[in-house]
């Protein structure tokens, strides 16, 4: 709904950089909309369900604070906000490592 919002209401009310900061926001947060399903069902394969939620909480934070920043940056053009952004980014990638300790980690037994 985000990138058909920024594909056809955003048009001519934003500059092009304004509507490529917006699809960067809505691509990052497909990505990680898929990243919660795919730790989901993880978590049912055995995996360590303590990792996978730590990692599930820092993908929710990461496209909060990545996405929603970036949301506000164009929508609004709060410049304060950017500074936000990056913080995101390394949220999604404390996410990513979890998600591979938890892998690396051995299955529990049932």
């Amino acid at each position: 709904m985000a990138g058909a919002f920024g594909a056809h209401g955003l048009r001519g009310m934003v500059s092009e950089r304004g509507l490529e900061v917006f699809q960067t926001a809505v691509t990052y947060q497909m990505y990680h909309a898929i990243a919660l399903v795919l730790v989901a069902l993880l978590a049912a394969t055995g995996l360590s369900r303590r990792l996978l939620g730590v990692a599930a909480g820092f993908f929710l934070a990461g496209t909060l604070l990545f996405s929603g920043s970036l949301y506000l940056l164009v929508l609004t053009e709060i410049r304060w906000v950017g500074p936000v952004t990056p913080l995101g980014g390394v949220c999604f990638m404390v996410g990513w490592a979890m998600v591979v300790a938890a892998a690396m980690r051995r299955p529990v037994r049932k």
